[in-house]
């Protein structure tokens, strides 16, 4: 077709030639302006241009019905711009829409913590209840940081632990990583990595005086879990963690030698804990099930329980420590060992620390026991000076 000056009227009045399927008005002042008319009346705005390597593109601006035509040619003007300055409108439009959204990443993200972590469950679960519900629908370049510091003070105004929050953020950071990693496109930064980390001490240990562990016991000793007792016992005369309890087999337990074989922990290496008699006590009155590997399997599943949560909660209520978590039973067997006299290396051996800086949580307890040594020997001295 001609080139004509395209105008409103024009285009208004404009029709597609008898027996063709669509008629191009181009325009004589916007090089690579056009106006489409098809036979069946529709009519749309494009421009054509060349790339930087010489292939034809076409660019749809919008259609007659939905636009004003001042508004078709301002934009045509504005993406020449672009074309003549070495742009690419309608390549710079594919990447944009190649961008994934967060949805697509937090799939691979779970398959890839799947075949890398022991502890995946935890990330699909952050991604799952947090991350995917907030920003799931938006493309990776569309989430900034100052949105999810905003995002991440609701979810702490909210109530969630500062701990919590930080996971939250740690594992939003970690999709981003993985993205840089795959080459996948978006944002040409970690938008996570503006955010500050929040301050807080998470390091509250408790540790329980005999006492209150006898407490504790007894009220699991009532629990309908009828396995409750036996795994606190456990956790407090060994220091092990509760998964590592839970997971445990029978054949991993060798009585005579009185020791416990943990072949994954949570550092990777595998570690043998020494069976004090009283542990070897509660172990020899676990019941056995037939066809069980299991060492405290749920009764009713012959395998291991998912979570003893509820049961822990009731039991530490009843004991009056509503405020006790289960990992500071771990503490607990820890000060009990150091109170009796054991070094903080064994301590660290025994609970499986991956270096000397965990275990020197508890400097402050051998600190004591050494005192009460030196006290007792003090008294002695001065007991000997007055006969």
């Amino acid at each position: 077709m001609p080139k004509v000056q395209l105008s409103a009227s024009f285009c208004l009045a404009a029709v597609c030639e008898p027996g063709k399927r669509k008629c191009d008005y181009w325009d004589t002042i916007t090089s690579g302006f056009l106006l489409e008319v098809r036979s069946s009346g529709g009519r749309t705005y494009y421009l054509r241009y060349f790339d930087e390597r010489g292939r034809q593109r076409q660019l749809k601006i919008g259609g007659f019905a939905d636009i004003t035509f001042d508004q078709a040619r301002k934009a045509a003007k504005r993406l020449r711009s672009e074309v003549v300055l070495g742009g690419d409108p309608l390549g710079d439009k594919a990447v944009k829409k190649a961008v994934p959204t967060y949805a697509a990443l937090a799939e691979q993200h779970l398959a890839h913590a799947k075949g890398y972590q022991r502890s995946w469950e935890s990330v699909e679960g952050l991604l799952r209840v947090h991350l995917v519900p907030r920003w799931g629908k938006h493309r990776l370049d569309e989430i900034r940081p100052q949105d999810i510091a905003q995002w991440l003070a609701e979810k702490a105004a909210e109530g969630l632990a500062p701990a919590s929050v930080e996971k939250i953020r740690v594992t939003f950071g970690r999709s981003f990583e993985l993205a840089r990693q795959w080459d996948m496109p978006g944002p040409a930064s970690n938008p996570v990595r503006s955010v500050p980390r929040p301050k807080f001490d998470n390091k509250r240990e408790r540790f329980l005086t005999r006492e209150q562990a006898g407490r504790l016991l007894d009220a699991a000793g009532r629990s309908l879990n009828p396995q409750l007792k036996s795994i606190l016992g456990l956790l407090l005369l060994t220091g092990a963690r509760v998964s590592e309890l839970l997971q445990a087999e029978w054949r991993h337990v060798d009585l005579d030698r009185r020791a416990w074989h943990i072949p994954i922990t949570k550092t990777g290496k595998a570690r043998y804990v020494p069976l004090s008699q009283a542990a070897v006590d509660v172990i020899e009155s676990l019941p056995r099930f037939t066809g069980c590997q299991y060492l405290i399997p749920n009764p009713e599943t012959r395998l291991p329980y998912v979570s003893i949560k509820h049961a822990w909660q009731t039991a530490r209520r009843e004991a009056g420590m509503r405020d006790l978590r289960i990992h500071d039973l771990r503490h607990s067997a820890a000060s009990f060992m150091i109170n009796g006299g054991v070094d903080l290396y064994a301590v660290g051996r025994i609970l499986g620390h991956a270096d000397h800086q965990s275990t020197q949580r508890y400097a402050h307890l051998a600190n004591e026991t050494l005192m009460r040594a030196v006290e007792a020997g003090a008294a002695g001295l001065a007991a000997q000076a007055h006969t």
